[in-house]
């Protein structure tokens, strides 16, 4: 199949910030409730590494999960069944300030070792500056993981800032750590972090009962990301619980995927013939991950009765989501990274009376992307520049509206915009890089290694993703419409890799 597809690109490109960029950023109409003021608040509710499975409400959460504080967001509005927001956490959070993928995000780097990073805000400015300038009172709490630069006074006007990239100066997950307060230097706060994080959002939200203005806060929890500390009060809970369902494919071989694939696990049996990584089960690493989930949910609960008892609840558009979902066993993993749904998939939640529907579920794939120009047509302001997703208005007020756009998703390890677009993609932890499209109910896998075959998946008929329909020929039709999709959707998102993706292992006669 030909690669090179430059004409739409060329053509984008050559709009500029002319008639095409106007067009992109123009102002959109609020989506206020009828009868409310038009500028609704934004809490924006952003755990890490939160699979599905740890949310009750969700069909396929354990059954012994309790999480009924975010239960309660998804009787009292949507809940999406497929959300991508990032390979991990980095790049779900750059994506998340910028409303681009990777591949548009310019001068973001990663800045000495692991975890470090930094960036250019004059190249690579975060959209809450524009919200502020329009009106907004912004707040930023919890994990940040995009550089020394956290954007007080430019991005927020409040901020509590545990920054990841300096554990030294800042400590480490959920104990013993320091916070900035806005822009001030990092001072030990002791406690939990969940818990910490909880009170200073509950602090913001009732502060801003008293303003007129309208208000967005991003809250980012640090929990449920490795150590997997639970708090002391939930140490006691899911100890009784039924084994864990060991997943098909925890061990190789997986002779129908990529060649990264086909042996990798990090899972032995025990002495039982459980599987376990050292001296942890599989059953106490998902027992103690849902521990420390049960903060969270009470932390959600305390800030929705925060928005209730200062009259806001009803007048505030809420977003719970993660950073990406956790596979616990499922192809062998116990990570993030790569591009299955059991690794990356996460809850979605939204809530607002009157403009988003009660109690229903959306079925259409979507990416968190998608937020941004969410947001900023719930505050009726216009793009401050154009972005990578698309306004979720309509699936807010109708679940089963038609819906065709795809999701586009891509790991470039901890590389951004024209970085993305070079020919050697060194991977991390035996994942090399890759793009997927997900459309309806099938996803397309491209992983980007030459001479590699491609990966086709039935999410509705194999949620797993266990049976690679692209090695099949009653498919090859399907296969090769998804390569030209997964192109176009590289082309209308400016994509330099577009051009440059590697050759694909073909079967004879394509």
């Amino acid at each position: 199949m030909p690669e090179k597809r430059c004409s739409r690109r060329t053509f984008l490109r050559a709009l500029g910030a002319g008639a095409g960029a106007a067009l992109l950023t123009r102002p959109m109409r609020s989506l206020a409730a009828p009868g409310k003021p038009d500028r609704p608040n934004i809490l924006y509710i952003f755990t890490d590494d939160q699979s599905v499975r740890t949310v009750g409400c969700y069909p396929e959460a354990h059954r012994w999960v309790r999480t009924p504080n975010i239960d309660r967001l998804a009787r009292e509005g949507v809940r999406f069944e497929t959300c991508y927001t990032g390979a991990w956490c980095m790049p779900a959070r750059a994506t998340a300030l910028t409303g681009k993928l990777p591949h548009g995000i310019e001068s973001l780097r990663m800045a000495g070792p692991y975890p470090g990073s930094t960036y250019d805000p004059k190249q690579c400015p975060f959209w809450p500056a524009a919200l502020r300038k329009g009106g907004y009172h912004t707040g930023f709490i919890g994990k940040w993981h995009t550089g020394a630069d956290h954007g007080h006074g430019r991005d927020w006007d409040f901020s509590a800032v545990w920054d990841h990239t300096k554990p030294k100066l800042y400590g480490g997950y959920y104990r013993k750590q320091k916070i900035s307060f806005n822009g001030g230097p990092p001072r030990a706060v002791g406690g939990y972090s969940t818990d910490n994080y909880t009170s200073y959002a509950v602090g913001f939200i009732e502060r801003r009962a008293k303003q007129a203005r309208p208000w967005y806060l991003w809250l980012c929890y640090d929990a449920v990301h490795g150590p997997y500390t639970e708090a002391q009060r939930h140490r006691a809970d899911y100890k009784d619980t039924p084994l864990v369902p060991v997943p098909k494919d925890i061990y190789p071989p997986r002779p129908t995927k990529p060649t990264y694939m086909r042996n990798y696990t990090r899972w032995k049996r025990d002495a039982r013939g459980r599987p376990a990584m050292g001296k942890r089960t599989l059953d106490q690493c998902v027992q103690q991950y849902n521990r420390a989930v049960r903060a969270l949910d009470e932390g959600v609960g305390k800030v929705l009765e925060a928005l209730r008892r200062t009259g806001q609840l009803d007048h505030t558009l809420v977003v719970f989501t993660s950073d990406q979902g956790f596979a616990w066993g499922q192809h062998g993993f116990a990570w993030k990274y790569a591009p299955y749904d059991a690794n990356l998939r996460a809850p979605l939640i939204v809530r607002l009376p009157g403009v988003v529907a009660r109690g229903k579920v959306c079925r259409h794939p979507v990416g968190g992307q998608d937020l941004i120009p969410t947001f900023f047509a719930v505050a009726g302001l216009p793009l401050p520049w154009e972005m990578h997703g698309r306004d979720l208005g309509r699936l807010l007020k109708n679940p089963d509206a038609p819906w065709d756009h795809p999701v586009l998703m891509e790991n470039t390890k901890w590389y951004y915009g024209r970085d993305t677009e070079r020919e050697d993609r060194p991977g991390w932890g035996g994942v090399p890089w890759w793009v997927f499209l997900r459309q309806g109910r099938y996803k397309y896998i491209r992983t980007l290694v030459d001479d590699e075959i491609e990966e086709l998946y039935d999410l509705e008929a194999d949620p797993e993703e266990l049976v690679n329909l692209a090695l099949r020929p009653a498919h090859r039709k399907r296969l090769a419409e998804f390569r030209r999709r997964l192109i176009d959707e590289l082309e209308r998102t400016g994509a330099g890799m577009a051009d440059k993706l590697p050759k694909v292992k073909t079967a004879e006669g394509e």
